[in-house]
């Protein structure tokens, strides 16, 4: 299994890349895409894919900016240049910070088939561990820090769904699995936690409580709670 990751800021050469590469008779999988530098730089570091593809001219940080910060993040992955523009300075200025190669667009298949075909015969990473198996672990690893982190704001699983570039079915899937519990019973879980600590200050109201936790519904906030507790949180406040 051959993880690829692809940085342009062109939605459409996006789109006709990923289908090339399923065109081809390998093993693919495609972990995430980017329209900008930043966003490829932080994707990158979380899903070390084995291959980037990356346009010379996007915002945030340029495809050679991001050529020469990927081996800080991802020291193994190959970085292949795409660009239309043919000038020779580009090429040269790629190869001098080990580039892999450099594709022009419109990118041909025979090309593509060509670089892939010398990275699998390099690195032999297709008889490797199971690429998909690695990347999902990553993914759910990335997932529940972040819910971990931001569980008291508006978070939601389409929102990390869209994030993390998989289907909100599969990522709930994974959630459970990795859990044992489903995604809304661990927010409210972990939220009901915090509204425990939180009770003992008896200079918040139980309005403030739940506005901190994440619940802007007072009623629903107690509803959760004794759900999750067992009894109210104003009984919960007089038994501490």
């Amino acid at each position: 299994m051959l993880n690829v990751y692809i940085a342009d800021d062109e939605v459409w050469i996006t789109l006709g890349l990923k289908k090339l590469l399923e065109k081809l008779n390998m093993d693919i999988f495609v972990v995430g895409t980017a329209n900008n530098g930043l966003t490829a730089k932080e994707e990158i570091a979380m899903f070390k894919p084995d291959v980037v593809f990356t346009d010379i001219r996007m915002p945030g940080l340029s495809g050679l900016e991001l050529l020469q910060a990927i081996p800080e993040v991802s020291p193994d992955t190959k970085v292949v240049i795409i660009s239309g523009y043919a000038e020779f300075s580009y090429a040269k200025e790629a190869v001098q910070h080990h580039a892999y190669d450099y594709l022009l667009k419109p990118i041909k298949e025979e090309d593509l088939q060509r670089v892939l075909s010398a990275i699998v015969s390099e690195t032999g990473v297709e008889a490797s561990e199971d690429g998909k198996t690695v990347y999902y672990d990553r993914l759910i690893d990335n997932v529940v820090t972040e819910i971990r982190d931001h569980y008291m704001e508006d978070i939601s699983l389409t929102s990390l769904a869209g994030k993390y570039n998989v289907s909100m079915g599969r990522l709930s899937e994974m959630i459970k699995e990795h859990l044992k519990v489903n995604f809304s019973d661990y927010i409210a879980t972990l939220r009901i936690q915090r509204a425990k600590e939180l009770l003992r200050d008896e200079s918040l109201s139980i309005q403030e409580i739940a506005e901190i936790v994440g619940y802007n519904d007072y009623f629903y906030f107690t509803k959760v709670f004794k759900k999750v507790a067992g009894i109210s949180p104003s009984k919960y406040r007089k038994s501490i």
